[in-house]
């Protein structure tokens, strides 16, 4: 790696007057498990490097509030692992975590770093996508809040700006909303996926009143699958189950409606098939996690 600066700022106001939005060689670095990467292998070379490790600790606490769970940005993803209050208020992502690469990465990597980094292969988008989860982002206008999906556009791409830094993360508070994250890694367990599938339901007199469907690693972002919640809904739910032709349509839905990338984890088609059973899978497991108390 080239000689760079390590800046070490106490306060996030400070951190972003030291970022250029016409210098993309000045980069924040949270955790860096994933930017380290890229610098080892060359691909990218900063100039400067803004860590946020100086940063107060409210920026790395985890506090429940009237209708979510808040995460600062710079809580490590062991912590939100640990944290009974994620445990409590979204089961879900608690049971993500661990299988979210590897203890290793997950005491070093912080949350905000791992949404900020664009990589469509990272669990977390789609899980918080399926959620409807948001950010609060500092940026040139002051603090706004917007929804985490709406951070990516294409691979490695998203819509946040040079000077932009992600503050927290809210979580809305699960209740009696089922889900379930399911993920096929083609290699070892910690590997990064060849797809995940985050799916969200809601049940009301025996029925599915409404779902969501995202999909993760196989296409270029988190991709919400509008069709495949038009088949659930209205569904049937006899004894936690749907009938095994829905979950079939459902998947079917999803494999016809996704644009798939290819990648080292597997063809295009491979994972559009892949798609079109994981999609059925991860519906049944959300629904058993009604028998389970969520």
């Amino acid at each position: 790696m080239i000689p760079f600066s390590l800046l070490e700022p106490e306060s996030v106001d400070e951190a972003r007057a030291l970022l250029d939005a016409d210098d993309p060689s000045i980069r924040l670095l949270g955790g860096g498990t994933a930017l380290m990467l890229l610098m080892r292998s060359g691909l990218f070379q900063p100039q400067a490097l803004v860590s946020l490790r100086r940063l107060a600790p409210q920026h790395r606490a985890i506090a429940t509030l009237d209708n979510e769970v808040r995460i600062g940005a710079m809580a490590s993803l062991s912590s939100i692992e640990r944290s009974a209050a994620v445990r409590s208020a979204a089961p879900v992502v608690s049971r993500t975590m661990q299988r979210l690469s590897n203890v290793r990465v997950r005491n070093v990597a912080t949350i905000g770093g791992h949404l900020a980094h664009g990589d469509p292969h990272m669990d977390l988008p789609a899980v918080l996508t399926a959620l409807n989860a948001e950010i609060t982002l500092l940026g040139e206008d002051g603090e706004r809040r917007m929804a985490v999906e709406s951070i990516y556009r294409g691979y490695f791409e998203t819509s946040l700006a040079a000077t932009d830094l992600i503050v927290a993360v809210h979580i809305p508070i699960q209740g009696e909303i089922l889900a379930a994250y399911m993920k096929c890694t083609t290699r070892s367990a910690d590997d990064w996926p060849a797809l995940g599938v985050a799916v969200t339901l809601t049940i009301a007199d025996g029925a599915i009143d409404s779902a969501r469907v995202v999909i993760g690693a196989a296409t270029d972002r988190p991709t919400v699958v509008d069709a495949a919640a038009a088949v659930l809904r209205g569904t049937s739910v006899a004894q936690g189950a749907v009938d095994a032709k829905i979950l079939r349509e459902a998947g079917d839905a999803v494999a016809e409606s996704i644009t798939v990338r290819a990648d080292a984890q597997g063809s295009a088609s491979y994972k559009r098939e892949l798609a079109r059973v994981y999609v059925g899978r991860a519906i049944s497991a959300a629904l058993a996690t009604g028998a389970q108390g969520n």
